[in-house]
């Protein structure tokens, strides 16, 4: 019979919950992890990690074709960008192997599925729609001295902004573009949308940015978003601040949006 006490489990396993079940377990404590999709989170699964594989074939991309800037000859330069996906899925793919591994290594018994506290020190973990790893734990109910909250962030959906997984995406869907869009609007200028503005016009998509905010990278320092802002629009991304999309209308296969 399964495990089912513990002296800590933590509820989530991204960069917060793995390496604090790590610690845990090396200074002696009895340890659970519960994730219900990727262990690794979104950082490694969906966001941190696949992005910058995608911004790595960007650049290489975009140093492909101005080759002759360092004395190179490169002619009809092209992509696949089922392949282009498929690398950043892959990188994305050992990274979580590898957090697998330290579980292991380290004692850790991974429980797969979405849990609920009910009392203190008591959880119920429900089956997840996403296939469990092999040797990890299952539905049940299972207590520790301390649980601790490592659940991450999802998607915000904003009213009249709703994704509908094909024309209006979240972080997910613009990871794994079966096509590059000829145009794209990207809503919010953060880490997340710079990069995949970055990303899309690189591989040769029209962008325009949104910014509800007075400037892009809102929390990071002004100057420092200034020049990034020229650097951008340099390279021929258009940046909108201090606005609002508030309507978007689907005409076929495309979006109408209203600013």
């Amino acid at each position: 019979m399964a495990d089912t006490s513990f002296d800590i489990i933590i509820i989530g396993s991204g960069p917060g919950g793995y390496v604090t079940a790590i610690r845990a377990a090396q200074l002696g404590f009895k340890t659970a992890i519960v994730e219900k999709s990727y262990l690794g989170g979104i950082c490694l699964n969906w966001g941190c990690i696949p992005t910058k594989a995608l911004l790595r074939t960007a650049e290489i991309f975009h140093y492909m074709q101005h080759a002759k800037d360092y004395g190179l000859s490169a002619e009809k330069i092209s992509y696949d960008p089922k392949a282009v996906v498929q690398r950043s899925r892959g990188v994305s793919k050992r990274l979580n192997d590898g957090v697998g591994f330290l579980m292991k290594k380290n004692k850790v018994t991974v429980i797969w599925g979405e849990a609920a506290i009910d009392a203190p020190g008591k959880i119920t973990v429900k089956k997840s729609s996403v296939e469990a790893p092999k040797g990890a734990a299952g539905e049940g109910t299972y207590q520790a001295k301390h649980i601790i909250l490592a659940t991450g962030a999802r998607p915000r959906v904003l009213p009249g902004l709703e994704p509908d997984n094909k024309l209006v995406w979240t972080y997910f869907e613009a990871m794994i573009p079966d096509k590059m869009p000829k145009s794209l609007l990207v809503v919010g200028s953060g880490a997340i949308g710079i990069e995949f503005a970055s990303f899309f016009h690189t591989m040769g998509s029209d962008v325009t940015v949104v910014e509800v905010l007075p400037q892009i990278l809102p929390v990071e320092d002004a100057e420092i978003a200034g020049l990034a802002r020229k650097r951008f629009e340099k390279q021929g991304i258009k940046i909108l601040t201090s606005t609002k999309v508030t309507k978007l209308d689907k005409k076929g296969d495309s979006v109408v949006a209203t600013i």
